[in-house]
């Protein structure tokens, strides 16, 4: 499920998938995404690429396209290989910079960058 807050410019996307279920947040005021694998019981967290990733306007209609018509082809699809290497605890410094949505996601995880 996709919750786009357009107030706070937040998009909350949850996917229920057994093993691979995760929660994703992109914070767009901070520009950051985080991911919590919930198998993994860890956070990656990466910097929003405006090149890559669509506006908070365009990822709603892409989201409503894709659920309308079910199988739409778009060269905005979002991909992400993460490659897991050194964690680190969050600390204040970190929720500064990512925010208070993130941080709520991923307090007391391991932070993958």
């Amino acid at each position: 499920t996709m919750t786009i807050h357009s107030e706070e410019h937040i998009v909350d996307v949850h996917v229920r998938s057994g093993v691979y279920s995760s929660d994703t947040i992109f914070d767009y005021t901070h520009g950051y995404i985080a991911t919590r694998l919930f198998s993994r019981n860890a956070c990656f967290i990466m910097k929003i690429k405006k090149e890559y990733i669509p506006e908070l306007r365009e990822l709603g209609r892409l989201a409503f396209e894709r659920e309308t018509m079910k199988d739409v082809y778009s060269p905005n699809n979002v991909w992400a290989q993460f490659q897991p290497g050194n964690s680190r605890l969050g600390h204040w410094k970190d929720w500064i910079l990512y925010g208070k949505h993130i941080e709520n996601l991923c307090t007391g995880l391991p932070l993958y960058q």
